[in-house]
This record gives C-alpha cells, structure tokens and sequence, in this order.
C-alpha cells in the first residue's frame, strides 16, 4: 500500500495545510469539493503544491508530524524545490 504526505496552499505563499492519506486523488478531490470540513474549508486551501509518497504508514505520519513542525520558510523552500511556480499538481495526478 502507498502512503501519502501533501502540502496544501490557499496560492502562492498563502496559508498551508500539511496531510497524510492513502489514497490522494480522492482526498484532494474531498478538499476541493469542500467535503472536508475545518481549516482547508475555512480558509479555501486547495491547491495540492507538494506531496511525497511511502509505503509505510507509520513513517508517513511521522513525516507529517516533522513537517508540522517545520517553520514556514522551510516548508516554502520545499514546496519550492519541487514546485516553483506553486501550480495545483492535482491534475497531473491523472
């Protein structure tokens, strides 16, 4: 089985929210639908800028928690590493 972390942006340098799913299509789909309900319904984050795949559930949530932690300028060169343009990859994901 695949695990997932994502990184979720509202735009550019906007408010982030970090995730751990196994099945990332339907959850981004879940965010962008507004079915989830809290922080990234709230604040209109749905825009997938990052993610990284495991096939480990335990060292998914642990990265989850990491990245969490992270202060912001960390997780922006991250996205940014991968992402610089902070496009939506969620439709890449077909």
């Amino acid at each position: 089985m695949q695990y997932y972390v994502y990184i979720l942006a509202s735009k550019k340098n906007g408010t982030l929210y970090i995730g751990v799913t196994s099945d990332l299509v339907r959850r981004i789909y879940e965010h962008k639908s507004g079915l989830v309900e809290g922080f990234t319904n709230k604040y209109a984050i749905h825009d997938l800028v990052y993610f990284e795949m495991t096939e480990c559930i335990e060292s998914a949530i642990t990265r989850e928690k990491q990245l969490k932690k992270w202060n912001r300028a960390w997780k922006i060169s991250l996205i940014e590493k991968i992402n610089p343009d902070w496009n939506d990859l969620y439709p890449d994901l077909f």
